[in-house]
């Protein structure tokens, strides 16, 4: 039996739908300017945003709790800029490709970097901060080390990490892609989506999505400041779930 026969009497697999579904990247535009959306989304919390993306039934967009802020941040909000680095001994052509990704950084990115869950280099440090924040960039999560920690925290750019050593990247590890979908934990990452960050961690909200989260987290704020004024007044537990309110 030829391979043409064959391919036609057994047929191939057939994984052009999951291609699409995990490696398409979300080209939709918002109703309101995206400056706008992501300054909508930093008067929110991810509490109230993780909520409802419960309500669309995606439980798992918050980032692992081992990633934390690296100061009690208020809530900061970005388009995903993902990186994907691992464990490498290979050095040549590492300082080329970093600086091929960082000129593909563009103003209100939220970097978003799997490390594949390296556990001896950092990633990130002060001379990436400065950069990003040369570059307007909003934010840094990292799944793994940062270092320089002083350097981050006098530029007052927002971080989330895991770590801190002062191992350095070069030889260490080696990124690999930039702008590709991605995953840390259970939640997958793709360019252009929503992140949100604050005291609490880091969320993802998917691009199609994130504008009719953003209305609805709004609508969740605004029904919370009338229980909270039910509380104060005293109103009993009871009354305030018969009411519609929640705890």
């Amino acid at each position: 039996m030829s391979v043409d026969q064959y391919k036609k009497e057994v047929g191939m697999m057939n994984l052009e739908k999951l291609i699409e579904t995990r490696e398409s990247i979300s080209t939709a535009t918002f109703p309101i300017p995206e400056k706008e959306l992501l300054s909508r989304f930093e008067q929110l919390y991810t509490g109230a945003v993780n909520d409802v993306l419960r309500e669309f039934c995606l439980l798992d967009q918050a980032l692992p709790n081992h990633i934390i802020p690296l100061r009690d941040y208020r809530t900061v909000a970005g388009f995903a800029f993902t990186v994907k680095s691992a464990p490498n001994v290979k050095v040549k052509g590492e300082m080329e490709f970093r600086t091929q990704m960082l000129d593909a950084m563009i103003e209100d990115s939220f970097v978003v970097w799997d490390t594949s869950r390296d556990q001896k280099a950092t990633l990130w440090g002060g001379v990436m901060t400065a950069t990003a924040k040369g570059k307007k960039l909003k934010a840094a999560c990292i799944d793994g080390g940062i270092r320089d920690t002083h350097q981050i925290l006098e530029a007052d750019f927002p971080v989330f990490y895991e770590y801190r050593t002062s191992n350095g990247s070069l030889g260490r590890c080696l990124i690999t892609h930039y702008q590709i979908p991605i995953k840390i934990g259970d939640v997958t990452i793709k360019p252009g989506d929503v992140v949100v960050g604050d005291i609490d961690g880091v969320l993802i909200v998917p691009r199609d999505i994130a504008y009719d989260v953003l209305v609805r987290a709004e609508q969740i704020k605004e029904n919370e400041k009338t229980i909270f004024c039910w509380v104060e007044a005293g109103d009993s537990v009871q009354s305030i779930t018969e009411k519609g309110g929640y705890f």
